[in-house]
């Protein structure tokens, strides 16, 4: 726990934490302080003007980042016959029908992103109570229910990122390694808010992005100017 300590402070060194960083700065600082024996996920964090348990203001999509998240996404996919095929020939881990929802009953859930072709619904449907808390569920809204498997297999994996408010009107998601370039990282941001400002819901009032901060999974959080990301 010393060290750790010791690391925390290290990572601290140089910030103020109520200061406001520009976007390049902001990226620059957090790679600097990210010193972990891994390569950390840098992580952004949005606080938007809503309540998301009012229908009128739920905040939820998904966006393609240009550079990826760098992370390896494991998919499932609910199809059968050609498409099945076609699902494994794309690159899905899981491909199954009634014995994959047979295996996810029985808690046996090895993957990040699931799929489904429109004719599976009835089967997927059932699982609503197991894959909807954990946010697995197939929806259209997100392009993970679809006919075509391959495209959503390929987006998924290619560096697709879902977003939903939590009910602190709270967002957040990884966008990047500290090992991506800065630029790529500045790329990643700007999609990624972007994403945010289109979802933006009919019953939003007022501001509606309070407040940005970027952190890397074990260094500290720093609030970075909106303005910046969107100039």
């Amino acid at each position: 726990m010393a060290f750790q300590g010791k690391r925390l402070k290290q990572a601290y060194d140089g910030i103020d934490r109520k200061a406001i960083y520009a976007i390049d700065e902001a990226v620059q600082k957090i790679k600097a302080g990210a010193t972990a024996k891994f390569d950390e996920t840098v992580e952004i964090s949005m606080n938007l003007g809503v309540d998301p348990r009012h229908a009128d203001q739920n905040v939820r999509g998904v966006v393609a980042l240009p550079h990826g998240t760098g992370k390896s996404v494991r998919v499932a996919v609910f199809a059968r016959a050609a498409k099945a095929d076609e699902a494994r020939e794309a690159g899905a881990d899981i491909v199954g029908a009634e014995d994959l929802a047979e295996k996810i009953q029985g808690g046996e859930m090895n993957f990040d992103r699931c799929i489904a072709t429109p004719d599976m619904m009835p089967v997927v449907g059932r699982l609503g109570k197991v894959l909807g808390p954990r946010g697995l569920m197939p929806n259209p809204k997100l392009g993970t229910v679809t006919a075509d498997v391959a495209a959503a297999i390929q987006a998924v994996k290619g560096g697709q990122v879902e977003f939903r408010a939590e009910k602190a009107g709270i967002v957040h998601a990884g966008v990047g390694k500290v090992s991506f370039g800065d630029a790529a990282l500045v790329e990643n941001v700007k999609a990624f808010v972007e994403a945010i400002s289109r979802a933006k819901p009919s019953g939003a009032k007022g501001t509606y992005i309070k407040r940005i901060a970027l952190s890397s999974t074990m260094g500290p959080g720093l609030r970075v100017d909106l303005g910046s990301i969107q100039a």
